[in-house]
């Protein structure tokens, strides 16, 4: 198979069909949705080809017949047929003002207006345009309209820190999306994408003709690739590369079907031949990690959330929930998915390595204060884990915490809660990226934290001396038998016992045993 033209940072499927690029066929998708239903809404992270399969979904309707030869619609798509399509996106630029998203919505169906050859009356009215270029299109064309909606939320995550203008976007968003809902009778099809996924009824009052298919495992798949995909679009690219460590890597979203890659990653990889955290990099999410240090966030419990169905979908300017907002934007996913009774609950875990160490690194970064020599010190301690140099770790974490400076414990909170010591521990490992299980289960009870690196177990447990002041750590691992289960691999096994004081606001104990496999 001859090598083609990555689509890096291409959201328009004509410019990949005519460029020669790689294309992952969601055509299949496309069909699904239109033989099942008219209206739609999608969530997913961001930069996972969301706007791609919109601007898919507008060719397809549009009847650009060439565009789809070889692939799935081709031969099932009445190409007799063209529906008048509105667009609106508001994925570019940064809207600060309920002001400026009412001059982006009135730019927007302006020039849907003059594609169409159907200017409103009164264009300084954005809820009264849309109503009328639907209608007056499907009198005009003789066919219904299609309505896609990119970033439908960005207006309002824009301004999630100032929860006054995210307020008015909502609110000037919802008069225009109640549109959609009063115009039902001219519209064929029609598909919101975003990344969150605001409750209906504080954004899509009245739409109950919605479908959300953001968990149907059918369409888990309708954006990102596939194993699969893999291997029968893009093996040119994978010579020289080692298909476990992709695997490791990137792949691991899932919305309760097929787990998924990001795009994104896969496409820079295939371009630079290393492994980085590509998508990470983007973005720095500030407002997350403002948030989850705000919370006082247990780190460890991360790798394994459980939640309901209603927690997951609780996302509004007034109620965001840590579980929402870390699923909605792609910092965790979908592991499993079980019934209570009435109730479904959700197991959340990281998707991949890349998100795991990316996300940890930035939180280490505002647990320690921003200190300077913080990525210095990880790549220490991978150097000294891998010598089993233990009295170099003690020193490591006790200079770590005696150099952040006495301002910083007294104006920040989070140094006075008890997990503060537990989770600066764990973000050091994780964000090397090592095989790391927290909370690691067993009939004797959860132990803190097990690590396989090197052919050998690491097995630790935290304490806080002025919480739990009988018994050391190292005392009380051994006392539970955590390593029992660990005695047949066969590996040396090292318990350590590491003991904080919040007084001190230092390691006070930091105790080690080694056992055979």
């Amino acid at each position: 198979m001859p090598r083609k033209r990555l689509p890096i940072g291409i959201q328009t499927f004509r410019k990949i069909r005519e460029d020669g690029c790689y294309y992952v066929d969601k055509t299949g998708f496309a069909l699904r949705l239109v033989e099942e239903g008219t209206h739609y809404f999608l969530s997913r992270p961001r930069r996972f080809g969301k706007s791609l399969f919109l601007d898919t979904l507008a060719e397809l309707f549009s009847g650009t017949e060439e565009l789809f030869r070889g692939l799935q619609a081709h031969a099932r798509w009445d190409w007799g047929r063209r529906f008048p399509v509105i667009r609106l996106s508001f994925g570019g630029g940064v809207v600060q003002s309920r002001a400026e998203l009412d001059r982006r919505i009135r730019a927007l169906l302006h020039d849907n207006a003059e594609r169409l050859g159907l200017p409103c009356r009164d264009p300084d009215d954005p809820v009264g345009c849309f109503a009328e270029l639907i209608a007056r299109a499907h009198a005009e064309h003789g066919e219904r309209v299609v309505v896609l909606v990119d970033e439908y939320d960005k207006p309002i995550l824009d301004n999630l820190t100032r929860p006054d203008v995210a307020r008015e976007a909502r609110d000037g968003l919802r008069n225009l999306y109640s549109v959609i809902k009063d115009n039902d009778a001219h519209i064929r099809f029609a598909f919101l994408t975003g990344v969150s996924k605001f409750s209906k009824v504080s954004l899509f009052s009245g739409l109950n003709n919605l479908r959300d298919i953001t968990v149907s495992a059918e369409y888990s798949a309708i954006c990102g690739y596939t194993e699969g995909d893999l291997d029968q679009v893009f093996s040119p690219e994978l010579t020289g590369l080692d298909r476990d460590q992709i695997r490791t890597w990137y792949n691991g979203y899932n919305w309760t079907g097929a787990a998924v890659y990001n795009p994104f990653d896969l496409l820079l990889l295939f371009q630079e031949r290393e492994f980085r955290p590509w998508w990470f990099e983007t973005a720095t999410p500030t407002f997350l990690v403002d948030v989850l240090t705000e919370r006082h966030t247990d780190l460890p419990r991360l790798e394994h959330l459980l939640t309901t169905e209603q927690l997951l979908g609780a996302f509004d300017v007034e109620r965001i929930t840590t579980e929402a907002l870390l699923w909605q934007t792609g910092y965790l996913t979908i592991d499993r998915v079980q019934r209570a009774g009435a109730f479904i609950q959700y197991r959340l875990r990281y998707p991949n390595l890349e998100v795991r160490a990316a996300l940890n690194a930035a939180l280490l970064d505002r647990l320690g204060g921003g200190h300077s020599e913080i990525p210095r010190q990880t790549g220490q301690l991978y150097a000294l884990l891998q010598a089993n140099d233990f009295s170099g770790m003690q020193q490591l974490f006790t200079a770590f915490f005696a150099s952040i400076p006495h301002d910083w414990y007294r104006n920040n909170p989070i140094a006075r809660y008890e997990g503060y010591y537990a989770s600066v521990f764990y973000a050091y490992f994780a964000s090397l990226g090592v095989d790391l299980t927290p909370e690691e289960s067993s009939n004797a009870g959860r132990l803190d934290m097990a690590l396989r690196f090197n052919g050998q177990v690491y097995l630790f447990e935290f304490k806080v001396v002025e919480l739990a002041p009988d018994g050391g750590a190292l005392a009380q691992l051994k006392a539970k038998g955590y390593a029992d289960r660990h005695r047949g691999s066969g590996e040396p096994i090292q318990l350590i016992g590491v003991e904080f004081s919040r007084e001190q606001r230092r390691v006070v104990g930091f105790d080690v045993e080694t056992l055979g496999g």
